[in-house]
């Protein structure tokens, strides 16, 4: 009722009010909204505030999901349609088989082998099966409705609007899409951590000739492996911290959530409130081509994720018929591999088909990624298995998180569903209480059965990287099924580490052990993570925060905005006076190095002087030494979060890196002691924007990683890092007190007036006021309303 009798006053408060085809307003909820109460019209209301940021209110899930689809068009387009392109398996046939996709979608180097995994995803129907499984093993009713009504959107924007974004405009490859295309797409997110991690290998992979081939290094291909699942190397992490009432000023619980993401490409978030009155409302960042808030808050709850430590993925090692290496060999019986012949155009058009091998475990990989090889022998090959390849419930998931109201709520929706990938959960509610809960969708790998059925790869991966390499050959040494699991090969609900009620509980991308430092999670199989472990410094640094601000006591959103900005320097807390001593006693030459490093703040803020020289110093000396040899204090499993520490400055290593440091700044004609934010920016509209912020080997909670340009005056653009910031809380009224912050903006076209607007508030630090109730929504100084609708 509130809904109507506001939105019946627009035409007397002056505001912006544009009529997309024949819209009506859309009335109060229907009690079965996936029912079509709309009659079967696709129609929505956007209400715009500032920045861009839409307000989606529709009567059905259909409609909601027209007029979000519709509002990422408008702010997205080229983006969105160039992931399309990818799931279509059309790359190459417009931009060439050898130029690069944009990693958004998987780890396909080429454009050729990005195409024969999609496309042969496509001809194999994968999707279109993995629809029709009935909930909850499959999504549901209201998910194919807002995916159906998402696509219509899509299109009805493209039908009666003008691309101007330079990087499609005229292109032929922008153009209509099909619920079907938009579940591919959320196919492909699932994935990310498992079969898209090994596309190159999947579709490289063939049988081999006479030649020798091999074995793989055990000891080389643990590193790697370690490597590969290590959060440092990855270009999506997060921090999030969720404070009970215990702790907080009016005791109502507090969320910040600070994920780092890609800057450019189809992995950026897209911010907007979702709303079907009575039903959901719900505010909170997207995925682009997704179709509902992934990371956000309602009135009760918020919540964000973090990139998980579960490795997502195993390795079968199969033993080969040694007439056939497409045939292998269960319990002494004969399986025949299937293969997949996929044929892809190409630019000049010509066409390459190849083959794909696949088994019951999955398809034969022979890498995953350049420095893990995997080789196809006469003996061996190896299956990959991927238990999200069977997952399409990511975003019943979101759904439900995004009508609980309670933490315990949220619990109950995971469990139902158990849809959510490759990452973990970090919440608060109103009434004080807080959760982190690892769940989500693992291979079902227990240490007791890579105790009984690893290979001799596999006893050195797995310890090493939680990666198992099982023997493919036995049938005994299959995943199984626990009783509580929606699908067979996975972990259940109630194996997942999870810490209710704490004071505080913090994640930054380590394992679940030390999610609250006074209540270590312990007890869960090494494919989760590990426990006892050296943590990273960024963790090391956002415990020591948390905690202190968790003994402090009193907190409020105000807090919250204050520790995202703080940009304190855990590795300068711990390394820079020993660097300041040992530099002293090198070359004359360091003198003024010395004497910038004693005076640094110790933070990555914009006007931090010396914060430029440490970076470039720290990034030399942990390239180039192992972390277990940095220091002169070993990891303790007693003192996590102070140990390891002292700098061993006796390295010959430490003097190299300083120097290095030094003559690079001065080569580039930089001052050792110039402030950060003259040499860490973008460029949006001509004009630069100093970023805060700093790598991850810094540990810094506001992780950007930029790209060094040393002729172009240093770090010039941003590769990935602090993306949708939200600091929520509550105060007892309707509203929750919610700040937020896109970084890179909501639109990547530079026509846009939402093009940089955020990014200059992030170089300001400066916050957006959530709208979130309709008061707020309807009083806003740039409020604008477009009405749209389409019928079937």
């Amino acid at each position: 009722m509130l809904f109507r009798t506001r939105f019946a006053r627009l035409a007397l408060t002056g505001v912006a009010l544009v009529t997309v085809a024949t819209a009506v307003t859309p009335q109060a909820a229907a009690h079965d909204p996936g029912r079509h109460p709309s009659g079967g019209v696709l129609s929505a209301v956007i209400r715009y505030t500032e920045h861009g940021i839409p307000h989606i209110v529709a009567r059905d899930y259909a409609g909601l999901g027209f007029g979000t689809g519709w509002a990422q068009a408008a702010d997205q387009v080229c983006v969105l349609a160039d992931g399309f392109l990818t799931v279509r398996g059309e790359r190459s046939r417009h931009f060439g088989a050898d130029a690069a996709p944009d990693g958004s979608l998987s780890s396909a180097t080429k454009n050729l082998s990005s195409d024969l995994y999609f496309r042969g995803i496509r001809e194999a129907r994968t999707v279109e099966k993995l629809l029709a499984v009935p909930a909850p093993a499959g999504p549901g009713r209201e998910v194919k409705e807002l995916m159906r009504g998402w696509a219509a959107g899509y299109n009805a924007w493209l039908k009666q609007n003008r691309v101007t974004d330079p990087a499609c405009r005229g292109a032929d490859w922008v153009r209509p899409v099909t619920a079907l295309d938009v579940a591919r797409r959320g196919f492909a997110v699932s994935v990310l951590g498992g079969q898209g991690r090994g596309i190159d290998g999947i579709t490289a992979a063939q049988p081999p000739g006479a030649a020798h081939v091999p074995a793989p290094d055990a000891r080389a291909t643990a590193r790697a492996a370690r490597e590969l699942f290590a959060a440092e190397s990855a270009d999506m992490g997060s921090n999030a911290v969720a404070f009970s009432g215990d702790v907080t000023a009016n005791g109502r619980g507090l969320l910040l959530g600070n994920p780092h993401y890609p800057w450019h490409g189809g992995r950026r978030f897209w911010q907007s409130q979702q709303t079907i009155p009575g039903e959901l409302n719900v505010s909170g960042a997207s995925l682009l081509g997704t179709t509902l808030v992934n990371i956000g808050f309602n009135d009760k709850v918020a919540w964000s994720h973090t990139v998980a430590t579960g490795v997502t993925l195993n390795l079968h090692q199969l033993t080969l018929d040694p007439a056939d290496p497409t045939v292998y060999l269960v319990d002494g019986k004969r399986e025949r591999m299937t293969e997949r012949s996929v044929t892809v155009p190409l630019k000049d058009g010509t066409s390459v088909t190849r083959t794909q091998y696949w088994t019951r475990y999955g398809p034969v990989v022979t890498s995953l990624g350049a420095s893990l090889p995997l080789p196809w022998s006469a003996s061996t090959a190896y299956a990959l298995n991927d238990p999200n390849a069977a997952n399409m419930r990511a975003s019943d998931t979101a759904l439900a998180f995004g009508k609980a109201r309670s933490t315990d709520d949220m619990l109950a929706g995971l469990r139902r569903t158990q849809g959510l990938p490759w990452v973990n959960t970090i919440a608060a509610d109103s009434a004080g209480r807080t959760l982190f809960t690892q769940s989500q969708v693992l291979p079902r790998i227990t240490d007791e059965l890579t105790q009984r059925c690893s290979t001799p790869l596999g006893r050195v991966t797995y310890p090493a990287s939680g990666v198992a390499v099982l023997d493919g050959s036995r049938g005994d040494c299959g995943l199984g099924r626990d009783q509580d699991a929606v699908q067979p090969g996975v972990f259940g609900p109630s194996r997942m580490p999870t810490l209710k009620d704490a004071a505080y509980a913090e994640n930054s991308n380590d394992s679940a052990w030390l999610s609250n430092a006074d209540r270590p999670l312990t007890g869960y199989e090494r494919v989760f993570g590990t426990v006892g472990t050296p943590r990273s410094l960024r963790t090391r640094g956002a415990i020591e925060d948390v905690a202190a601000m968790a003994d402090k006591g009193g907190l409020t959103v105000a807090d919250l905005q204050r520790q995202q900005f703080a940009d304190r320097v855990p590795a300068a807390d711990l390394a820079v006076a020993d660097t300041v001593r040992a530099c002293e006693e090198l070359s004359a030459d360091l003198a003024e190095a010395c004497g910038v490093l004693e005076r640094w703040d110790r933070s990555m803020d914009t006007g931090s002087r010396g914060a430029l020289l440490f970076d470039r110093f720290w990034r030399a000396l942990t390239s180039s030494v192992p972390s277990g040899q940095l220091w002169q204090v070993p990891f303790s499993a007693a003192d996590p979060v102070a140990t390891p520490r002292s700098l061993d400055t006796g390295s010959p290593a430490f003097a190299k890196a300083l120097t290095a440091a030094v003559n690079e700044l001065r080569a580039a004609g930089i001052a050792l002691d110039a402030p950060l934010g003259q040499h860490q920016s973008v460029l949006r509209d001509g004009r630069r924007h100093p970023v805060h912020g700093g790598t991850e080997s810094l540990g810094v909670w506001n992780k950007i990683e930029a790209v060094w340009n040393a002729a172009g005056g240093g770090y010039t653009e941003v590769a990935h890092g602090s993306s949708h910031i939200q600091a929520v809380g509550w105060d007892g009224g309707r509203c929750p007190v919610a700040r937020t912050l896109l970084t890179y903006s909501q639109s990547s076209n530079p026509a846009s007036p939402h093009y940089r607007d955020q990014t200059a508030l992030f170089s300001g630090e400066r916050w957006v006021t959530s709208r979130f109730c309709e008061r707020d929504i309807m009083r806003s100084p740039e409020l604008k309303v477009v009405r749209v609708r389409e019928r079937r």
